[in-house]
């Protein structure tokens, strides 16, 4: 049975309509080094469902996944316990109301949620006011810094060396299509940056990340002074949400806009997604933040409500004034992330800050008595960098063979750059045992 319900003569009918001729003339503009010339190599061109599942099954089990083995994983996205509370609450049917909250008086649910988010957001980040989430914290960036060029009216980012290079990559994109210049400073492992130099009067903006990607933790306070005075916006990017419970926010810095990934609240690892973007800013800026911002008032009689108050996005009215071409919030996730937070509370999301830092530091403490082994930084939250004797992305597979995810090599995330740097995380899921293997292994392999 074919699941197709076009025969040829309306494909043909269609293209026409179009004005091609052939399917592939519908995909000219991708470029024929990301195109696939045949099928994908391993799977068969057919298969009855049972036997489709049982190959994916094999392919899948040649995984290891991050919660079966000691991993020290980070860069981005971190494992961290998820409280079975959470699967269960964001299954309740307070909140399987509408998908688009159109129409509040039947949405109250899922605005009321979007709107205990954007506050815990806006506490968590030290800012003003924040929105009803984005896709994830790469895009969440790239949307900040199109945000920035809209404020000042200048076209040139400056992004640091030590923000995360898929952040980077996916501002690029963007830049690539809107027309505005990124000045990507190379790969700073060790700090020391001179981003103030490249800062002009078309600068728009500077785009740091703390911690950074090599898990550097920095007081960006003068150069947000320094930004502003030169009328440029400082724009502070945070992977690792948990280390707003410890590090000093990145409002009281002084930031103009925070875009971070909330991944570790709330949300599993799940090989990659989805994740949920929180994005913040000052609030006179707030008329240009993208996505969509939910309000508290009151209804007729008097009663406590939620409203969708600003939806400055590509669908309804706007069209193309719109700030943004994000086309919803990530929802379920940030939902996720709002419960889990609750549950935590303020003294224990600050405890488990602690906890994490803790573990980072006792793992530290013991790579660094590995013979060849360096620890670069002078302060992290819950993940740093080694210099390792010998290519990293090798010691990682080595690691792998023996069951343990050893962290990841910088070489993966900077196109071969820094072959000796490898960067691990630590997070309250990694016990003594998990720290003894992976010390004892790298001797080993090394």
């Amino acid at each position: 049975m074919r699941y197709l319900p076009l025969t040829e003569a309306d494909r043909h009918a269609m293209l026409a309509a179009v004005g091609v001729s052939s399917v592939e003339d519908l995909f000219r503009d991708v470029p024929s080094a990301a195109r696939r010339s045949g099928p994908v190599e391993g799977l068969p061109n057919h298969a009855g469902e049972l036997e489709v599942e049982r190959q994916l099954a094999a392919m899948a089990g040649r995984n290891i996944p991050a919660g079966s083995v000691p991993s020290f994983l980070g860069a981005g996205a971190y494992r961290h316990h998820v409280p079975a509370t959470v699967d269960h609450m964001v299954q309740r049917g307070e909140f399987l109301t509408a998908y688009t909250p159109y129409q509040p008086e039947i949405s109250q649910g899922t605005l009321q949620v979007l709107f205990e988010f954007q506050t815990q957001v806006a506490l968590l980040t030290g800012m003003d006011v924040a929105n009803a989430s984005m896709y994830d914290g790469a895009t969440a960036c790239a949307e900040a810094v199109m945000m920035a060029n809209r404020i000042t009216r200048r076209k040139k980012a400056v992004l640091s060396g030590g923000l995360h290079p898929h952040y980077r990559d996916t501002t690029k994109t963007d830049a690539h299509f809107i027309g505005f210049d990124v000045v990507a400073m190379p790969a700073a492992p060790k700090g020391g940056e001179d981003l103030m130099a490249q800062v002009d009067a078309d600068t728009a903006c500077v785009v740091v990340q703390n911690p950074d990607v090599f898990g550097h933790v920095r007081d960006y306070t003068a150069l947000a002074r320094m930004c502003q005075a030169k009328g440029a916006l400082l724009i502070v990017v945070v992977t690792e949400a948990l280390s707003l419970g410890l590090l000093t926010p990145p409002g009281e810095m002084g930031a103009d806009i925070v875009a971070a990934e909330g991944q570790s609240l709330g949300n599993a690892l799940s090989f990659g997604g989805p994740y949920v973007g929180l994005f913040a800013v000052k609030e006179k800026y707030v008329r240009q933040m993208p996505g969509r911002l939910c309000g508290q008032t009151v209804d007729a009689d008097g009663r406590r409500g939620f409203v969708l108050t600003l939806s400055t996005r590509e669908q309804h009215i706007r069209r193309e004034k719109a700030t943004s071409n994000i086309c919803t919030n990530a929802g379920l996730c940030a939902l996720a992330f709002s419960i889990h937070l609750s549950l935590l509370g303020e003294e224990g999301f600050t405890n488990l800050a602690r906890l994490n830092h803790a573990k980072a530091v006792q793992l530290a403490d013991r790579l660094s008595g590995v013979k060849g082994v360096e620890v670069l930084n002078d302060a992290f939250f819950n993940e740093f960098t080694v210099t390792l004797p010998r290519d990293a992305a090798e010691v990682v597979e080595e690691l792998a063979k023996r069951r343990i995810l050893g962290g990841v090599p910088a070489s993966r995330l900077f196109a071969g750059e820094l072959p000796e740097h490898l960067i691990l995380a630590a997070t309250e899921t990694n016990t003594d045992s998990d720290m003894d293997a992976l010390t004892k292994a790298l001797a080993e392999v090394l």
